[in-house]
């Protein structure tokens, strides 16, 4: 079995940098927040961004259960107001849309919020830094985010951004995602 998630993590690697800032902008259940903490290890820091207080409490028990540094700062906002809390460069931005797992799924990511919240995060990309962001066309919200997504990064300045989109083709409901990276 092709492990997407496996592969997302191994890309993003070459991009998130010791010591640099990166955002969680789908905090959920804090495993994404997680790896980025370790990734930009003590001397970074890593945003992370969820309108549910659940997630919030979820992400903390499960940081603090496995030992993070005390590297990253738990916002409790929806991911569009970004540019309200973070203003540096960030290395690396990870989205993971659509709803909580394990949590009501009428709570979903929204086309405008995420439009908004993506294009606020191409602002803050530092070159040769990177976005991933997962879309999951199982729901339809998330089937018009990841159209959206098509058309939105599909605009992008070759000579600025590399954009790419990974799917299983045949499978026309499982997640897919989109890195861009902000070219050197």
């Amino acid at each position: 079995m092709f492990n997407l998630n496996k592969l997302q993590k191994t890309i993003l690697a070459e991009h998130v940098r010791h010591g640099g800032t990166a955002v969680d902008f789908t905090m959920g259940n804090g495993h994404d927040t997680r790896w980025l903490s370790d990734a930009v290890g003590p001397t970074g820091h890593v945003y992370a961004f969820d309108v549910q207080p659940l997630a919030l409490e979820r992400t903390r028990a499960l940081l603090q259960s496995s030992g993070c540094a005390p590297n990253y700062t738990l916002i409790l906002d929806s991911h569009e107001n970004v540019l309200d809390y973070v203003t540096g460069p960030i290395c690396a931005g990870v989205f993971n849309l659509g709803y909580l797992p394990g949590s009501n799924k009428q709570v979903t990511t929204m086309r405008p919020s995420t439009l908004k919240a993506v294009r606020a995060a191409v602002q803050l990309l530092d070159r040769g830094g990177m976005l991933l962001i997962v879309a999951y066309p199982g729901h339809p919200e998330g089937k018009a985010e990841g159209l959206m997504l098509d058309e939105e990064l599909a605009k992008y300045d070759r000579k600025q951004f590399t954009v790419s989109k990974f799917r299983i083709i045949n499978s026309p409901t499982a997640p897919y995602f989109f890195c861009v990276v902000k070219n050197p």
